[in-house]
C-alpha cells in the first residue's frame, strides 16, 4: 500500500494526490488528444457524445452528488440548452456567445426551480423535478413558432470566426476542451467554501444551519450551477444530433442521467466519467440482449426504462458507491494483497445523528 509523505503545503491542495493517479489521468488525457489520429469519423462522433454525457453527468453530480438534491428532471435543462443555443444561432448570434448564453438561460431557469423547491426533500423534490421536465417538454412541443414544435428544429452548424467546424475531429477537440475546463472548474469548486457548504448541506442540513450556512441559498446556487453545466452540454449535444425534437429531452433521458451518476458513483467527478461510459455502452448491450430474449419480451414497450430502473435499484442496494467505489476496492485489494481485509469497506450510515430530528 502506497504511503504519501508530504514535504510542502502545496501538496495539500493538489488535485491528484499520488503518483499512480497522476499517471492514469495523464494517460487518459494523452489518449483523448491522440484519438482523432486513431479513430474514424463514426467513432469520433461516438466519443464526442460520450464527452457530452460526461459534461451532463457532471452537472447532475454537482446537484445530486455534492448537494444531495435528487433530480428526475435534468433532461429539461439539456433540452433548454440545446434549443436556446440553436435558436440563438438561427438569429445570427455568434457561436462563442450563443453557447454561454444558452448555459446562462438554463442556469437561470434552474435557479428559479431551485427557489421553488428549496424547502422540499426526498419524494416531494423528485416529483417536483419530474413535473418540471414534463412541463418543459410540453412547452417545447407547443411553442411551434420558435422551437418548431413536434416537427423539430434544424441545428445550425458550428462557425467560429468565420470557420465552420465541419470535420468530426474539429468538433471533438472543441467539446474536449469544454469538458476538461468544466472538470477543472468543478474540482476547484468542490474544495472552495461554496463547495464545502454544498457538501455540508448534503451530509446534514441541521448541522450546516447551526454553523451558519444559508441552506436555501446554497441549494439555489447548486441548482443554478448544475443547470448551467447541463445546459452547456445540451448546446454541444445539439450539434451532434443535427435535428432537435422535444421527445429527445423527456423522462427517459432524465432517467438515463440519473442512472449515470448513481452507477458511476455519487459525490465524485470520476463517478460522472464512469457513469458516462456505462450509459454510452448500455444501449448497445440492450440491443444485443433483445436478440437473445423471447420476442414477447424483446419487443415489449418500455424495456429500456425497466432495465434502467432495475440497474439503479440494484446499485443502490448492493453497491451504493457505484463503479468508482468498486474500483477503489479493487485498487486497495491489489495494493494490500495478501493483507486485504473484507471489513475495510464495511457499509456505514451516511447521515449524522442530527438528521434524526427531521
Amino acid at each position: 500500500m502506497q504511503v504519501l509523505f508530504k514535504t510542502s503545503y502545496d501538496q495539500d491542495i493538489d488535485h491528484l494526490v499520488d503518483r499512480g493517479e497522476r499517471i492514469r489521468v495523464s494517460l487518459a488525457v494523452l489518449l483523448a488528444l491522440v484519438a482523432p489520429l486513431l479513430l474514424g469519423s463514426y467513432f469520433l462522433g461516438e466519443l464526442s457524445i460520450f464527452l457530452v454525457y460526461i459534461l451532463a453527468g457532471l452537472g447532475l453530480m454537482l446537484l445530486t452528488g455534492f448537494t444531495g438534491q435528487v433530480s428526475f428532471g435534468h433532461a429539461a435543462f439539456l433540452g433548454i440548452g440545446a434549443y436556446a443555443h440553436s435558436v440563438f444561432l438561427g438569429q445570427g448570434v455568434p457561436f462563442l456567445l450563443s453557447l454561454p448564453l444558452a448555459a446562462l438561460l438554463a442556469g437561470v431557469l434552474g435557479a428559479a426551480l431551485g427557489r421553488a423547491v428549496s424547502r422540499m426533500h426526498g419524494f416531494y423534490l423528485a416529483i417536483a423535478t419530474l413535473a418540471f421536465v414534463i412541463l418543459i417538454e410540453t412547452a417545447i412541443g407547443e411553442w411551434t413558432p420558435v422551437t418548431g414544435g413536434h416537427m423539430g428544429l434544424q441545428v445550425p452548424p458550428m462557425v467560429i470566426f468565420g470557420h465552420e467546424l465541419y470535420e468530426a475531429w474539429e468538433q471533438y477537440y472543441l467539446i474536449l476542451a469544454v469538458v476538461v475546463f468544466c472538470i477543472w472548474g468543478v474540482a476547484n469548486l468542490r474544495r472552495s467554501p461554496t463547495g464545502r457548504r454544498m457538501i455540508a448541506v448534503r451530509d446534514s442540513e441541521t448541522s450546516a444551519r447551526s454553523l451558519g450556512v444559508d441552506i436555501a441559498r446554497t441549494r439555489i446556487l447548486a441548482f443554478f450551477l448544475s443547470a448551467a453545466i447541463t445546459g452547456l452540454a445540451g448546446g454541444l449535444m445539439a450539434h451532434l444530433l443535427f435535428f432537435l425534437a422535444p421527445e429527445a429531452f423527456g423522462i427517459p433521458e432524465s432517467l438515463k442521467l440519473l442512472l449515470m451518476v448513481i452507477v458511476g458513483g455519487l459525490g465524485t467527478i470520476t463517478g460522472a466519467i464512469f457513469g458516462a461510459v456505462f450509459v454510452t455502452v448500455l444501449p448497445n448491450v440492450i440491443g444485443l440482449l433483445r436478440e437473445v430474449l423471447p420476442p414477447a419480451i424483446a419487443e415489449a414497450a418500455g424495456l429500456e426504462q425497466f432495465l434502467f430502473g432495475l440497474i439503479i435499484a440494484a446499485f443502490i442496494v448492493f453497491e451504493p458507491e457505484g463503479l468508482y467505489g468498486r474500483w477503489r476496492k479493487l485498487r486497495l485489494f491489489l495494493e494490500t494483497y495478501p493483507y486485504y481485509k473484507r471489513a475495510t469497506f464495511v457499509r456505514q450510515k451516511r447521515y449524522l445523528k442530527t438528521e434524526r430530528f427531521r
